[in-house]
């Protein structure tokens, strides 16, 4: 008998999410083809084209991606208020997971450039896992992978995403306008003050979420931010349970807005403009330069040794447990899995090297060698890992 239930909000993120990153990985590669053939010269003179202050891949960096940072933002309170991270004991294993996955991967980069002082700024670049792409893989191999694993996977990259949003508010923010950061300080503090009046009409916050877009933009800290900022101002009530309307809740009334628009229009259009890099004189020396192969390296070994082994210790040690119906060999399959970090990844680099397109070629070429060697490994490990029970466990 069919189950009518509605599905829950995890589950409908998580289908979500899969699709999209089947999209992105159309949009990746459609980027690279045209950017190796004639059309080259006028995809790049479009994408360095102004419309009014911005050139078009500034609307997109900065502005298009300001939504897909709103909607993290949204991810993130909802998660850890009332989702899968909203008790400690949730919290620990991909948390623990995310940490290793971010300090291993880094520490990789910086070994491989420790003589390669022009690269340094670059340390962050592996540390970010893709969770668009990663649970796109995982719906291509069906029901061999449990769904506490794609849980698991959604948890961590949602921590890894608070991480990579610290990150770049901490090291990739420079020239500060102090009196635009003020401005734009009193624009949240406005926003906390209709959050604390329980005022649920979503207008006013995305108004004053344009003008804190416009503030911080200028007050050069990166304008993204905004988007994180406006999220965690936007009221959230807690779900009542399966089966009821959650239309009363601003925060979930917005997250379903985007949740189309940010994995299927925003994020493709994002990596089809930043995947694009000419192929042509590529070499095996070029792959193994040290800032193609510190990105590599760091998402490929970085992951697998951060994720698993720190997943292993912590469940060794009984801080945490094995996720459901899952076996190490899953464990190893993802933990290779989440080293797909395309999206946050190529932001990353965009940041550290805006001023050295070559540079910039380079990480794109090292993240995306990276993640398609850990998507290939990562899903062969995951179809030889037994076929587990229960792969279709609801997920609440």
């Amino acid at each position: 008998m069919r189950d009518e239930r509605p599905k829950s909000i995890l589950r409908e993120f998580l289908d979500g999410e899969a699709a999209g990153g089947i999209i992105l990985m159309v949009a990746a590669a459609l980027a690279l083809i045209v950017a190796n053939s004639p059309l080259a010269e006028p995809y790049f003179a479009v994408l360095h084209a102004y419309l009014g202050p911005l050139s078009v891949s500034h609307w997109i960096n900065d502005g298009l991606m300001a939504v897909f940072f709103l909607l993290v933002g949204l991810e993130i309170k909802r998660e850890m208020l009332d989702g899968q991270l909203s008790t400690w004991p949730r919290r620990v294993l991909p948390g623990i997971a995310a940490a290793g996955g971010m300090v291993v991967p880094a520490l990789v980069y910086v070994l491989i450039n420790r003589d390669n002082q022009a690269a340094q700024s670059g340390w962050a670049i592996p540390t970010a896992t893709d969770i668009a792409f990663a649970l796109g893989v995982l719906s291509l191999l069906g029901s061999r992978v449990p769904a506490s694993l794609k849980v698991f996977l959604t948890a961590l990259a949602i921590i890894d995403d608070l991480g990579a949003v610290i990150i770049i508010a901490l090291f990739y923010t420079s020239g500060l306008s102090l009196a635009y950061l003020a401005a734009a300080f009193v624009v949240i503090a406005v926003l906390i003050a209709l959050n604390r009046m329980r005022v649920m009409n979503l207008l006013p916050y995305l108004v004053l979420g344009a003008v804190l877009w416009v503030l911080v933009l200028k007050s050069g800290v990166h304008a993204t931010l905004a988007g994180v900022a406006l999220a965690l101002t936007v009221p959230l009530e807690r779900s009542p349970g399966i089966g009821h309307d959650l239309e009363h809740s601003p925060l979930h009334r917005l997250e379903h807005g985007l949740h189309k628009l940010v994995p299927f229009i925003v994020i493709p259009i994002f990596g089809f403009a930043n995947a694009g890099v000419s192929l042509g004189g590529l070499s095996f020396a070029a792959l193994i330069e040290p800032l193609t192969l510190g990105v590599a390296a760091g998402l490929v070994l970085g992951k697998l040794v951060g994720v698993f082994g720190s997943s292993a210790i912590a469940i060794r040690l009984g801080f945490a447990d094995l996720p459901v119906n899952a076996g190490w060999l899953h464990m190893l399959g993802i933990s290779l899995l989440c080293g797909i970090g395309f999206t946050m990844s190529l932001f990353i680099g965009l940041l550290a090297f805006a001023s050295d397109p070559a540079l910039q070629d380079a990480v794109k070429v090292g993240i995306l060698a990276g993640s398609l060697v850990a998507a290939v490994i990562g899903a062969a490990v995951l179809l030889a890992a037994p076929a587990a029970g229960g792969a279709e466990e609801d997920v609440e």
